[in-house]
């Protein structure tokens, strides 16, 4: 047989549950936060967007969506080689990101429910959606004759801690990139059916109205603490978590760019046109944005990404720890000195383009 035909070898911690992938960098991370800071929070200048909010969320548009209909009810072997492991990749570090978020709101919506009931409802009806797209997504892992053990996953998994601030910018980006994420995808798919190779795919469009419906009600939150998205500080800020969501999804994407191929997307120019629409949309709260269109911008991911693809070679090889070590390290330095520049180069001033005074 072909090698290239042979289905992957997963690592299992028991019979059909996947070992979950080991934590680096670009693996999507577990939170936690000051949830008494975030309590003591005064919403009052934003409450009726808030309100607002929360009764789309009430409204429960995609409760009857996520469900598997008879298409799923077929052997997806075909799916094989490469490709197989890249998709079931892919639905693992979707499921873990989406787990992530149900964890995150769930923990929220608990602890803020006596001090701030308004935000624990929204917290808790978002851990709903999250937990739907979670699910959904384990349960397609199981057409891979895998699944992931969430509860096991709760306990093993690494936790970060964030300031609420962060948390804000960080759950802020990653659900509107999660929204231009699927809708690119979604619209490519439904302008080629033939690339269609699972039908996960058709439920993208509802799926990312969550997602953008979630982003706005961080930027809602945000609206209410006008030092987040006014002061020095977040200019800084704001930069970084936008450069690091950025960055990290590029650097990911490109490692990952047959599974891109076989949907019939070029991952680089799928990741360059969500980086151009993820930061447009960060411009209406973020008091600044990255200049994504300077020529410099793409040439340096590329160059990181380049170093990124040679860092993993070197992991995977079979060199002595001392000497992989040794070898990682120009390449990190590489990576370290592209994301620095990018960082340090002269973003756009929303506050002024907007011509908002405080």
């Amino acid at each position: 047989m072909v090698d290239s035909l042979k289905k992957p070898d997963f690592q299992e911690i028991r019979p059909g549950v996947k070992a979950p992938a080991k934590d680096t960098i670009l693996t999507p991370r577990f939170y936690t936060t000051d949830f008494d800071e975030m309590a003591q929070m005064d919403i009052s200048i934003n409450e009726d967007e808030l309100r607002a909010i929360l009764e789309e969320f009430r409204a429960d548009y995609n409760r009857h969506h996520f469900v598997r209909d008879a298409e799923f009810d077929q052997s997806w072997d075909h799916i094989d080689g490469p490709t197989r492991q890249l998709f079931v990749e892919f639905l693992e570090r979707s499921c873990t990101a989406e787990f992530s978020g149900f964890l995150l709101y769930k923990e929220l919506g608990r602890r803020l429910k006596d001090k701030s009931p308004l935000l624990a409802e929204c917290f808790n009806l978002m851990s709903r959606d999250e937990a739907r797209h979670a699910g959904f997504l384990n349960k397609a892992m199981s057409d891979f004759n895998l699944q992931l053990d969430l509860g096991f996953l709760t306990k093993s998994k690494k936790y970060t801690f964030f300031k609420p601030k962060f948390i804000f910018y960080a759950t802020y980006l990653s659900e509107k990139i999660g929204y231009w994420r699927y809708i690119t995808i979604y619209r490519h798919l439904e302008s080629h059916p033939e690339n269609q190779i699972y039908p996960i795919f058709r439920f993208f469009e509802n799926w990312c109205q969550d997602e953008n419906r979630h982003g706005d009600f961080f930027s809602a939150i945000m609206k209410t603490q006008p030092d987040i998205v006014t002061d020095w500080k977040a200019k800084l800020w704001c930069r970084f978590f936008l450069l690091s969501v950025f960055a990290t999804m590029y650097l990911n994407d490109l490692q990952r760019k047959d599974f891109y191929a076989a949907i019939g997307l070029n991952a680089r120019d799928y990741d360059i046109e969500v980086i151009e629409k993820t930061n447009e949309t960060a411009g209406r709260v973020f008091p600044v944005i990255l200049n994504v269109e300077h020529p410099d911008f793409v040439k340096r991911l590329d160059v990181a990404a380049a170093a990124n693809a040679k860092l993993s070679a070197v992991s995977e090889s079979q060199q002595p720890a001392p000497l992989k070590f040794l070898s990682k390290l120009p390449h990190i330095a590489t990576i370290g000195w592209q994301i620095a520049s990018l960082y340090f180069m002269k973003p756009i001033d929303m506050v002024a383009k907007r011509g908002e005074v405080y």
